[in-house]
């Protein structure tokens, strides 16, 4: 029998690990597909979306934009977030595609 190695650099593993458990709330991972779509969008927008109240929405925003999944621009009255990268959305993107999910 063949030894089995694990092939994810120490690195990526605790990368992967720290992603996944950031975003593993379906509010977080409905704001991360709409993030998909649109690539900046307002608290507003994401509380119309999503349906849920802004206090729920910012919690949610603040935890990503915490652990840097996030990032966050002013303009005048309005807050945009947008992700810092597409990684995440790949994961998401994988999860869709699998058909047990």
């Amino acid at each position: 029998m063949k030894d089995l190695v694990v092939t994810l650099s120490e690195q990526k593993l605790e990368r992967a690990a720290y992603v996944l458990k950031t975003v593993a709330h379906p509010v977080r991972i409905s704001i991360i597909d709409l993030l998909k779509q649109k690539k900046e969008i307002s608290v507003g927008e994401l509380t119309d979306a999503l349906g849920v109240e802004q206090a729920v929405v910012s919690h949610h925003l603040t935890k990503m934009r915490d652990k840097q999944i996030l990032e966050v621009r002013r303009e005048g009255r309005n807050v945009y977030y947008s992700l810092t990268d597409d990684t995440i959305t790949n994961i998401i993107g994988c999860i869709d595609s699998c058909e047990g999910f």
